[in-house]
């Protein structure tokens, strides 16, 4: 992920003893259709270190933001297969939003992560604290991400399967090689650790 490219993040809740067929889904058939769109680079997945609660926050990353628009996605997002037909009702706390990566300080990806949900009256103060936390101790990295409201807000049928759909202006994600980095760097903020990553080189051919 580098500025200028486009992003996709998604937060969701899954009840624990569905999580295993939320899982068999994301990593089996769900991230495969989607990084196999035009436009789509590669995925990240993320499970939150809060013990009560199976939250999970994905990261796509895109080509540009205008891919949230391209008739290739919109064509998927209203032909949900039924595999998605059946988790997508059972999503809670669904949150999502796509835009650009409007600056990266840093290179690589860490372990850990801490996605961090900002007003956008904070987004100009973020630009300058992105670069000072990239510079911390263990810190792999900071990203500012911008939401481009109209792409994420296109209705679709795969979006009228779940209910009270939330989105975010801007996103700041911290990147550590641990946990503890972010906690000493941030403070008390949900911190995620990477369980599965996938990229367009990877897919089955």
């Amino acid at each position: 992920m580098k500025a200028g490219q486009g992003f996709l993040a998604i937060w969701s809740d899954v009840e624990p003893e569905r999580e295993t067929d939320y899982l068999h889904w994301l990593i089996r058939e769900h991230t495969q259709e989607r990084v196999s769109i035009p436009g789509f680079l590669g995925v990240r997945v993320f499970r939150s270190r809060n013990a009560a609660v199976r939250r999970y926050f994905i990261l796509y990353t895109l080509t540009e933001s205008g891919v949230m628009g391209s008739p290739a996605y919109v064509e998927r997002l209203n032909a949900p297969t039924p595999w998605s037909q059946r988790i997508m009702p059972m999503l809670g706390n669904f949150r999502r939003g796509g835009g650009t990566v409007t600056i990266r300080h840093g290179s690589g990806f860490g372990a850990a992560v801490a996605p961090v949900l900002l007003a956008e009256d904070d987004a100009s103060r973020a630009l300058t604290r992105a670069a000072e936390i990239a510079a911390h101790d263990r810190l792999v990295a900071a990203s500012l991400l911008s939401v481009d409201g109209a792409g994420t807000a296109i209705r679709t049928n795969e979006k009228s399967l779940r209910t009270g759909d939330r989105s975010f202006d801007t996103l700041l994600l911290a990147e550590a090689v641990d946990a503890a980095a972010l906690t000493t760097t941030l403070g008390d903020v949900e911190l995620f650790d990477q369980v599965f990553a996938l990229d367009k080189a990877q897919l089955a051919s």
